[in-house]
């Protein structure tokens, strides 16, 4: 995963010109598709990082009333909710060239 610190994408919603997004496609429909699915690759990832950095403060207790509070993981957990939204990250790595994607129907002729 890329460093999400010094990304440059949107944490608030953004009007993107619609004939620059889908022009490397010729299809709107298509172009959201593809940054969709980049959408949840990226969501995955971050879920997954995220996931492996609160395991490394886990406390496990057999008492569901012992709550622990642990500021390195309320930290982390801070962290990843100021991040811009992974949709966010998808269209700005859409605008920038950084996906690769192809058409298998165009493909096959």
């Amino acid at each position: 995963m890329k460093d999400l610190k010094n990304t440059k994408a949107p944490v608030t919603t953004v009007t993107f010109n619609r004939n620059e997004f889908d022009s490397k496609t010729d299809n709107i429909y298509e172009a959201i598709s593809i940054t969709a699915k980049r959408a949840i690759q990226i969501n995955s990832e971050i879920k997954k990082e995220l996931l492996e950095k609160l395991e490394e403060f886990a406390t496990y207790s057999d008492s569901l009333e012992e709550v622990f509070e642990n500021k390195e993981q309320i930290e982390v957990s801070k962290f990843y909710e100021k991040l811009p939204k992974p949709h966010a990250l998808a269209i700005l790595e859409w605008l920038e060239d950084k996906i690769y994607y192809r058409n298998t129907e165009k493909d096959g002729e």
